[in-house]
């Protein structure tokens, strides 16, 4: 939780943009070696024929989903699925934060999804102490998979873990990027509301995220290999460029099928 006022001020909004302004050069600065690592294992697996994908439940499905199929986005990013968790969209709402919580359901999952040796995995957890995504990040790389694994690692020392091996996402991770995000996910505070608010995690994660795609378009570049990105269907060529796309890489694309 980082700032406190008083409604009458007028400036919560102000201080909210402050917290998180500040949250986004803390990770720019502190995990740029981080970034750099993961955009290089994402430009690795694309150039050795691997598929890659993305996987976030409940609100931190909203960063695993804004790789996907994104203007100006690695058109080979997949969205793994796990139903009932990606969103908020199942009713209730609640049974996506129980699930979470159950053994067995991610390997379940990985077992029937497409993923094979020599792909990579986003795993978005905010907190990394729940069953469902230390599962698998284990079982990915159980199976030859890269996990690149984002989250706020000031969980690990403030909570306990909820999964039966007593440990959290990061320590099962090739790559594990940092959101600084402080336990409880809100950055205000005032006297006369009982309850912290203004989350940021989904604003930290999403630029983390988009600056480890701009890494590994550049690395691709470096290497001589032209990035599979996206180009948007609003401008005008768009929806051709994207089609000799999706041509090109139809085998690593499951978004279409």
């Amino acid at each position: 939780m980082g700032e406190t006022g008083s409604a009458s001020d007028g400036k919560l909004s102000g201080q909210f943009f402050d917290a998180a302004i500040g949250l986004l050069r803390r990770v720019r600065d502190e995990e740029a070696d981080s970034v750099s690592a993961a955009g290089e294992l994402l430009a690795d697996t694309v150039a050795s024929g691997g598929r890659l994908f993305a996987f976030g439940a409940g609100h931190s499905s909203l960063a695993a989903q804004d790789l996907v199929y994104r203007a100006g986005g690695l058109a080979l990013m997949n969205l793994l699925t796990v139903p009932g968790v990606v969103g908020v969209d199942v009713m209730p709402a609640t049974l996506g934060s129980a699930l979470e919580r159950v053994d067995g359901l991610a390997s379940a999952v990985l077992n029937c999804s497409p993923l094979r040796a020599g792909d990579a995995l986003v795993i978005i957890s905010l907190s990394g102490r729940n069953a469902l995504p230390v599962e698998m990040a284990l079982t990915a790389r159980s199976l030859g998979v890269k996990v690149i694994g984002v989250t706020s690692v000031a969980y690990t020392t403030a909570t306990k873990p909820r999964h039966s091996s007593g440990t959290f996402l990061k320590d099962h991770c090739d790559v594990v990027l940092d959101s600084k995000i402080a336990p409880g996910d809100a950055e205000l505070s005032l006297d006369t509301i009982p309850a912290p608010f203004a989350p940021a995690s989904t604003v930290v994660t999403s630029a983390l995220l988009q600056a480890v795609m701009a890494t590994a378009a550049g690395a691709l570049a470096e290497r001589g290999i032209e990035p599979p990105l996206l180009r948007s269907g609003n401008v005008d060529g768009g929806l051709e460029w994207n089609e000799r796309v999706f041509e090109e890489y139809g085998d690593r694309i499951f978004y279409r099928q």
